[in-house]
């Protein structure tokens, strides 16, 4: 099993980008919370990729710590609209080729406007969604960028 290869794997490695890859697959874990768990792995450091659409039609993808909630009001200031809300669940793998859970910034089947949120500075590098439940990778910002492109904000709740 360690040799499967998402599609997300493909790209960086075609790309020759360096990262390294996690499988949860063989657990029950549901949440990124749970993930990061299971991970061993710091939740600050574990991202979730969340999709949100605005009133003027445009899609927007946006990354947080696993355990944070997005700040709407934030995360469409970020974007520079008035409203952004949730992608309905239904509608994500028609637009992104992703599933519920297994999302991730690169690979989707067109590239959105992505805000990473600011705390991902913190680290040396981030834990993602590799694409498929089951998998992450972990990887820099720096190498990140030479995939997609992204923006560093603040979007999430301050508790």
């Amino acid at each position: 099993m360690s040799d499967y290869k998402t599609n997300v794997m493909r790209i960086l490695d075609k790309a020759k980008v360096q990262y390294k890859h996690y499988s949860y697959a063989d657990t029950d874990a549901i949440s990124g919370a749970d993930v990061a768990k299971v991970l061993q792995q710091n939740p600050e450091q574990v991202f979730k990729t969340l999709v949100t659409t605005s009133k003027s039609g445009n899609h927007y993808v946006f990354m947080l710590p696993v355990e944070k909630e997005l700040d709407l009001k934030k995360a469409a200031q970020a974007v520079g609209e008035k409203s952004v809300e949730m992608l309905k669940q239904k509608d994500l793998l028609p637009l992104t080729g992703y599933v519920h859970g297994g999302c991730s910034p690169i690979g989707m089947k067109k590239f959105f406007k992505t805000v990473i949120d600011s705390s991902a500075k913190n680290f040396g590098t981030i834990i993602f969604s590799a694409g498929k439940i089951g998998y992450q990778v972990e990887l820099s910002l720096d190498d990140l960028s030479k995939i997609i492109k992204y923006e560093l904000k603040e979007v999430v709740f301050q508790s």
